[in-house]
């Protein structure tokens, strides 16, 4: 394998959004809000250019090449997230018991899984908004790791065992992710 000397990647800006680097904090503001996320690593840097960020590294090695890969899809990720937000949408299915789910706060309570008498709760991250229409849950928010990771906990939240999951499919499941 030839030995690449150094590696650049190129992350366009667009329109509206603004980027501020100080003390490996990257700051990405748009018209939908801000989000702030912290970037070091001793050999990889960035620089701002006429609306292109650059993750660049001489002489990397395979985890810093990885890794500035990474780097210029976050930010990325939070520029679109700054203009356009992301929206995940979840859908309720159940064939034994009726399903009632609702938002309290900081949770999602989902009632009568299965029969159960205690409801089960899931975690809505900070800056996620939930959506509860019928069957169906949307989530919104400008970071995506946060709604993601909400869709993932209210998953989580209505895990099947003890059951065969042939036969009992119930649960809130991930349907469609506006990327």
């Amino acid at each position: 394998m030839a030995k690449i000397d150094v590696i650049d990647k190129e992350v366009k800006i667009p329109e509206g959004v603004s980027l501020k680097l100080k003390d490996n904090v990257l700051t990405v503001k748009g018209p939908k809000g801000e989000l702030k996320r912290r970037f070091y690593h001793s050999r990889i840097t960035f620089s701002l250019e006429k609306g292109v960020l650059r993750v660049h590294c001489d002489n990397p090695n395979r985890t810093e090449m990885g890794l500035a890969g990474t780097w210029a899809a976050h930010v990325r990720n939070m520029c679109r997230g700054v203009t356009e937000g992301f929206h995940y949408q979840m859908k309720i299915i159940f064939s034994h018991f009726p399903i009632k789910t609702s938002g309290k706060g900081s949770e999602l309570v989902v009632e009568n899984f299965l029969g159960e008498r205690h409801p089960r709760k899931a975690k809505i991250l900070e800056g996620v908004t939930a959506k509860i229409s019928g069957d169906v849950i949307n989530l919104e928010g400008i970071d995506k790791e946060k709604v993601g990771q909400t869709a993932a906990n209210i998953e989580k939240a209505t895990v099947i065992k003890n059951y065969d999951t042939r036969v009992f499919r119930d649960g809130i499941y991930l349907v469609s992710r506006g990327d």
